[in-house]
């Protein structure tokens, strides 16, 4: 078992619903408002929604069940959540590279992450003082122009917007996992569905809006091939939080009366749901003005507010729609950042406001920056052929959290075994086939997605 002298003195969700609420909050974020989107006009509408559908039943809950259990286990970091004792003897402490692994995916979302947390402050901002004016339509030259001049040519006023939501992240993450994250999670989520709810009924009842609700929910099926379900599952763990630690960290704060299955099945249902609200909200505006649904990683930046700008009160949706960002951006950095939190306190008993000042100094410093100034002053850096933001989405999301989430279902299926199946607490059938599902079926599709990804 961990030595105790190395714990913390931990704190447990004081209900299910806090629990509930930020593993949403940590699992909705950008993958469901900005990137799911984007996926969806890239890749045929319908048929990629169908697909994200099928593959949240797949993998999707099945794996979240496996992070909990690891993290609930034995209560710790998502290091030492991979140690301990099985059938009397230790496990080997190898198998604490999954955790390390999950460390590093977990900072290298965080240094990009953060970055659009700061492009989405800065138009906000933009709306507020009219610096991108769209009380008029503008064009699409127009939203380039702006996208290109703020964003890739403003480097110190980005650096200052992202430092501006780490300042942020950084006053709810002192007031620790009960008061800080969980209290907060509590207004920020409803905020959300509002925001959600609001966009979503301006947007439906626009002129021309049914042909972005056909386009978003008719499925074309000569779109449906194995390698767009590759894809989908990659979002699926992106959309998750899976491998980055998440999830295993904030599930070891879970009480130990909790039913893991009944938790899983509400976190995957009310991630699907968001990300299906947000293509309602995003489709209908764009077919309605005729704007392509397939720009990419911009459509948030510079698709949209070309559609609000043809709206009657733009300014004010569009404020309401990049509020709604950055309170889901905040809702899933600050649960990332827990995890490396949480494991230097207890791996090296450094205090919580010392330990997150370390953690998102290091992130700001040695990732933001970086991130920033890579398509700027330093875009003629590559790693791997990549911008030096795009290389830590590419090593984070398509190397280490997969090979994370791989070994986790390992681990579970080969090493904790009868130990996972009583964590499970659920009926002798539907643990007998989740165990076997997870042992034997996961890794296949697992590394079919790793190399696919390659």
């Amino acid at each position: 078992m961990i030595e105790q002298q190395n714990r913390i003195e931990r704190q447990s969700w004081s209900n299910r619903l806090a629990y509930i609420m930020t593993v949403a909050g940590a699992t909705v974020g950008f993958g469901a408002t900005w990137r799911f989107p984007y996926l969806v006009g890239e890749n045929g509408g319908g048929a990629y929604v169908m697909l994200f559908c099928l593959a949240m039943i797949v993998i999707g809950i099945p794996m979240i069940l496996v992070e909990n259990v690891i993290g609930r286990r034995i209560k710790v970091n998502a290091i030492d959540a991979f140690s301990g004792r099985i059938n009397g003897r230790n496990i080997h402490p190898a198998w604490k590279i999954l955790g390390y692994m999950g460390l590093l995916g977990a900072f290298g979302i965080l240094a990009y992450y953060m970055v659009l947390g700061g492009w989405v402050i800065n138009y906000i901002i933009s709306f507020i003082t009219g610096a991108l004016d769209i009380s008029s339509p503008i064009s699409v030259d127009t939203a380039s122009i702006y996208f290109q001049n703020s964003i890739f040519n403003s480097p110190l006023a980005i650096i200052g917007y992202t430092a501006i939501f780490v300042i942020v992240n950084y006053v709810i993450l002192a007031k620790g996992i009960v008061d800080g994250i969980e209290k907060s999670v509590k207004y920020l989520m409803p905020l959300l569905f509002i925001f959600l709810i609001i966009m979503v009924i301006r947007n439906v009842t626009l002129p021309g809006a049914m042909e972005g609700i056909r386009f978003y929910l008719m499925p074309d099926f000569s779109k449906i091939t194995p390698k767009l379900f590759v894809f989908v599952l990659g979002q699926v763990f992106f959309a998750l939080s899976l491998g980055f630690g998440v999830l295993i960290t904030l599930s070891s704060y879970l009480d130990k009366k909790e039913n893991l299955v009944k938790t899983a099945m509400i976190t995957g249902v009310l991630n699907t749901f968001i990300a299906l609200l947000a293509g309602f909200m995003i489709f209908p505006s764009l077919f309605s003005f005729g704007i392509a649904p397939n720009s990419g990683p911009t459509l948030v930046f510079q698709s949209l507010p070309i559609v609000f700008s043809h709206m009657w009160g733009g300014t004010i949706f569009s404020i309401i729609f990049f509020s709604l960002l950055i309170v889901a951006a905040l809702t899933t950095s600050l649960t990332i950042c827990e995890v490396i939190i949480t494991a230097l306190q207890e791996k090296t008993k450094m205090g919580r406001k010392m330990a997150i000042l370390v953690t998102l100094g290091a992130i700001f410093v040695l990732g933001n920056i970086p991130s920033i100034l890579g398509d700027s002053r330093w875009k003629d850096v590559t790693i791997m052929g990549k911008s030096i933001f795009d290389a830590f989405d590419y090593i984070s999301g398509n190397i280490l959290f997969i090979l994370t989430a791989l070994g986790s279902a390992i681990f579970v299926g080969f090493v904790l075994k009868d130990e996972a199946k009583e964590e499970l607490g659920a009926g002798k059938l539907f643990t007998l086939l989740w165990f076997n599902y997870v042992k034997y079926i996961i890794p296949i599709i697992i590394t079919i997605i790793f190399f696919s990804s390659l």
